[in-house]
């Protein structure tokens, strides 16, 4: 594979098994590939003391960090993120570790509320005095947060929601995401109706919170001075809410062609199989966060499913032109061996939360024994063309210090029953 002057993250469990870093730089070469951030590659002493005084969470032989994910509530389908995350450290550490450290994730459940998530993550800095927070799932809980992470300077990194606020550098420069934002997507999906479908009559459900909100804001962008025109018809729903029915009600009786939904998972289940059973037939594209097959279109009904658009920047473990694809082998691999038995690894929850937590190897590799928290944030903020395996081809990783958005590329995928089928070329929002 080509590492375009950038960096791939290689054959995880192999290159484990070898050297005890799941990542390299390069394509297996040791010359400091173009782009790289300084120090990246390099191999320390293992288990050699933290650089820097400023390393909470840090010992000569681990590096504790922390997150809140929703094991209960209304989003509860995203544990398995934390339950695969935490899978892959368990992996991480069988190998050997980060330059000679083990990774000790302290993950608890926040039930998806903004109270709860508040007390775990001041237990997690105050009581468990971890490094940082790592993946914790959710806008609302992590909006909760972030004030406090920032004001005590503890990294809030690649945080598993896609609001276009975390990348803003300038006001909040401890808190980055990972995946493309929300208002990335829906501008990509503005700039495909424009040239697909120019006249579409189009309906919006979102949920009413930043999350939602994003969703019109990069409608808004893409569409420009035509929003009003080809917008005929918004409604929103509470996370809370028991179902979506009235507004999707509401929404087909407007006279709508075109349905974006901006959902997670349990409304996004109401909105499939209300629109089905209908006898509505819209163009149907639907949050990137709400496509899982096992979590959302199974209980909605793979046949009611079938026909919804997406932007996709991870592989899909269902299609079968992965079947033997390097990257996702070695992700099926991981999850025969080292997943709890109720994980599914066509779930594209798992896949997220194997990349993601691949980058955060790359991240502290790159940190050497400077393992403050400073440095932690600057190499999480050069990232130079970083190829994760499981990401659909051409989707890159880059970051700087004035640009906080990871994923920014995507590419359309269509839902043919089993898997999605991607279309087209690889768009960004830029």
């Amino acid at each position: 594979m080509s590492n375009r002057n950038g960096l791939v993250i290689t054959s995880g469990i192999r290159l484990a098994a070898l050297t005890g870093v799941l990542l390299v730089s390069g394509c297996g070469s040791k010359k400091k590939a173009e782009g790289e951030p300084a120090g990246a590659g390099a191999t320390p002493a293992p288990g050699a003391p933290a650089a820097t005084s400023n390393a909470p969470g840090i010992t000569a032989t681990e590096i504790k960090i922390g997150q809140t994910m929703p094991y209960s509530g209304p989003l509860s389908s995203y544990g398995a993120i934390g339950k695969t995350e935490t899978a892959f450290f368990r992996m991480i550490n069988e190998k050997g570790g980060i330059n000679g450290r083990k990774i000790n994730l302290i993950s608890y459940d926040d039930a998806y509320t903004a109270p709860k998530a508040v007390e775990q993550t001041r237990k997690l800095v105050e009581g468990d005095g971890v490094a940082f927070v790592f993946g914790s799932v959710g806008t609302a809980t992590n909006t909760a947060v972030q004030g406090y992470l920032n004001e005590h300077k503890v990294p809030q990194l690649f945080i598993a929601t896609g609001a276009d606020k975390w990348a803003d550098p300038a006001k909040n420069p401890w808190t980055i995401g990972w995946q493309p934002s929300y208002r990335t997507e829906a501008k990509i999906y503005a700039r495909y109706l424009l040239k697909e479908k120019p006249a579409a009559k189009i309906c919006v459900l979102y949920q009413n919170d930043d999350f939602g909100k994003d969703y019109l804001a990069g409608l808004k962008d893409g569409f420009g001075e035509q929003y009003d025109k080809l917008v005929i018809k918004t409604a929103s729903y509470e996370v809370t809410d028991p179902t979506v029915d009235s507004q999707v009600i509401t929404l087909q009786a407007s006279g709508c062609d075109t349905l974006i939904g901006g959902e997670t998972p349990k409304a996004a289940v109401g909105t499939i199989r209300k629109v089905a059973d209908m006898g509505w037939k819209p163009l149907f594209l639907m949050s990137n966060v709400s496509v899982s097959v096992t979590a959302v279109f199974t209980p909605a009904g793979l046949e009611k499913s079938t026909g919804i658009i997406t932007g996709l920047y991870l592989k899909d473990p269902k299609d079968p032109a992965m079947a033997s694809d390097a990257g996702m082998t070695e992700y099926r691999a991981f999850m025969k061996q080292y997943a709890p038995p109720e994980l599914n690894p066509e779930d594209a929850n798992a896949v997220f939360a194997y990349g993601v937590s691949m980058s955060l190897v790359h991240v502290l590799t790159q940190c050497g024994n400077d393992l403050s928290r400073e440095n932690i944030m600057k190499q999480a903020a050069s990232l130079s063309k970083l190829v994760v395996p499981v990401a659909v081809p051409g989707v890159e990783i880059t970051t700087s210090a004035t640009d906080f958005r990871p994923f920014s590329q995507m590419q359309l995928g269509r839902f043919n029953g089993t898997s999605f089928e991607r279309f087209g070329d690889v768009l960004s929002a830029d």
